[in-house]
């Protein structure tokens, strides 16, 4: 490659070379199942339950929106296999190589937020053991400012400090880790399921919860609303990764490992752990007398050794999930930023950082706030993105880039793109006033509005790519 402009490139950005290009399909699939078996996707299905769906309504909706969320991942993915180049790289094809930033750091603070609420997670599972061996000798008053206590602060910056171990050891370890945690996390997944079982009483009892949406439920005729809003955060899940897919893709022997891999790793398992969580949290209504979302605080209900083995697989599965899905990505995006002073290492440190300001606990205080104000809000910002990345990549230049562009400011690309900047921007804006609305910011809006967040990935995705397109067409004559 002839000299790269230096604030656009350092090692850790420039294409991957043939010898390091080692993931093969296994690979991709394990990484998907240590990521897919998590709290937080615990949480999603346990959410919709108390939301008011039952059991097989709430799978259904997860299956429908990893289904979904999949054919853009293996479409943004391509291009990492094809070309070995991370994605705040591959972003400046579609909105320049310093408008890129722009996107790039919309996606790393959303990683960031997602970082401190996956260590704050984990911390729970380790202040909850410690409280559980010393007979609940760690409660204590609630910090001032914080709104956490002292064991619960101490706990999550213990486990905030492991990740910064495997951040320092680079992106092998990371693969590493995921390849050995993914079986052991699939056995734990079903110990779980087997241990409701037992405790409920069978299937019967596990999987009797009614719908709130059915004729005299207390939500009846409310189900598609609740339904479209529940697809939506499901996509929102994943819409992270699905931009920032080509920082792993980047490591693919070929093509079909990415696809295969991908779509083995995602949508089944993915069903399959939301299997567990609406069934355990169901079963928990019969053993327990109320919906235990959160799994932090069914294992604590377990007592005995049970809880040291629950919160310890908890610990492990959010620390594969959040290595992946919430470092990588914000590392790469930072040290886009300035490359010659950022490398991975120092925008992982940096993306760590930011997750402890985020104050992460109070972004799951309620099973709504999670999913439909953090979860469908931050996929209306992200869907924008994909779908300029889509049209840009396969519609506009049909597969085809210039390697040696993407890091000059004076090639084809440019240093700013107009046309993917404002299709960004009026992308978001029709989500803008519902989600104001959601978060509480606005009292009233149009009910117009409330229906267009709900479909605020769908919207942002379709419509920033056709402005995309309309406009560099034009540009182009």
């Amino acid at each position: 490659m002839p000299t790269p402009d230096a604030d656009l490139w350092n090692q850790d950005l420039a294409p991957t070379p043939t010898a390091a290009r080692t993931w093969d399909y296994k690979h991709f699939a394990a990484l998907w199942v240590a990521m897919v078996v998590c709290v937080p996707a615990y949480m999603l299905s346990g959410g919709l339950v108390s939301e008011g769906m039952n059991w097989w309504q709430a799978v259904l909706t997860v299956f429908l929106g990893n289904l979904i969320v999949l054919v853009p991942m293996i479409l943004v993915g391509h291009a990492g296999a094809q070309y070995g180049v991370p994605f705040p790289v591959l972003l400046r094809s579609a909105f320049g190589t310093k408008g890129a930033r722009i996107p790039v750091v919309a996606r790393g603070l959303v990683a960031c937020g997602w970082f401190g609420i996956q260590t704050w997670v984990g911390g729970s599972a380790i202040h909850v053991i410690l409280n559980s061996l010393t007979n609940g000798a760690l409660e204590g008053e609630a910090l001032p400012l914080i709104g956490i206590n002292l064991s619960e602060a101490s706990s999550f910056l213990a486990f905030w400090a492991l990740h910064l171990y495997f951040i320092g050891r680079g992106t092998e370890s990371i693969r590493w880790l995921e390849t050995l945690a993914a079986p052991f996390l699939i056995l734990a997944g079903l110990a779980l399921l087997a241990w409701a079982y037992v405790e409920a009483g069978g299937w019967g009892a596990m999987l009797s919860a009614p719908s709130a949406f059915a004729d005299g439920g207390a939500r009846e005729g409310e189900f598609l609303p609740s339904f479209v809003a529940g697809l939506t955060a499901m996509i929102g899940f994943w819409a992270t990764m699905a931009l920032n897919i080509p920082d792993f893709t980047r490591f693919a022997k070929s093509q079909r490992d990415q696809m295969v891999g991908q779509a083995i790793g995602l949508p089944l398992p993915m069903a399959l752990f939301a299997f567990i969580g609406v069934a355990v949290t169901s079963a928990s209504v019969v053993i327990y007398g109320e919906a235990v979302w959160d799994p932090v605080a069914l294992a604590a209900r377990m007592g005995g050794v049970g809880v040291i083995v629950a919160l310890a697989v908890l610990v492990v599965a959010t620390l594969t999930t959040n290595l992946a899905a919430n470092v990588v990505a914000p590392a790469y995006g930072f040290s886009n930023l300035s490359p010659s002073r950022i490398n991975f290492r120092t925008g992982g440190y940096i993306t760590a950082g930011l997750g402890i300001a985020m104050f992460p606990w109070k972004l799951l205080e309620s099973a709504g706030d999670y999913l439909f104000t953090w979860l469908v809000g931050y996929s209306a910002l992200l869907g924008p993105v994909a779908g300029i990345l889509l049209a840009d990549y396969f519609l506009l230049r049909r597969g085809n880039l210039d390697v040696e562009a993407l890091f000059r400011h004076d090639g084809q690309y440019g240093a700013w793109n107009t046309a993917g900047l404002v299709a960004l921007a009026l992308g978001i804006v029709p989500n803008l006033p519902g989600f104001l609305h959601v978060a509480g910011v606005l009292d009233t809006v149009p009910a117009v509005f409330d229906t267009i967040y709900a479909y605020a990935w769908f919207v942002g995705l379709f419509v920033s790519g056709l402005v995309y397109l309309a406009l560099s067409r034009r540009e182009t004559g």
